[in-house]
């Protein structure tokens, strides 16, 4: 098992310090206390790393989907533009469209 600790840039073997702590324990219990204590700390230091990777996934996909989402509003906007089907329908607009589809 791997059982290194991140110390700022530095990694350090969690044996190493827990056999610098042996001298300071008073008891096998607060030595065991200490092991179970240092093996957490190691535990919760890899999920906050694997939540950090998934943070960074998560923002770089949540960037990719807003520019997709902006070209699909402007090409909804260019086709709604196009399309007769969403023209004004001003009583001028409708006789304006009359008038030409009559040929005057």
């Amino acid at each position: 098992m791997d059982t290194k600790v991140m110390n700022g840039n530095t990694d350090i073997d969690a044996n190493v310090l827990l056999s610098n702590e042996v001298e300071d324990c008073t008891s096998e219990a607060d030595y065991e206390e200490k092991q179970r204590l240092i093996k957490q700390i190691i535990e919760l230091q890899r999920t906050l790393e694997d939540l950090s990777a998934r943070v960074d996934v998560v923002k770089e996909e949540n960037m990719k989907m807003r520019s997709e989402n902006q070209i699909l509003g402007q090409y909804i906007e260019t086709m709604m533009a196009n399309s007769s089907v969403f023209q004004s329908t001003s009583p001028r607009a409708v006789e304006n469209r009359r008038q030409n589809s009559r040929g005057f």
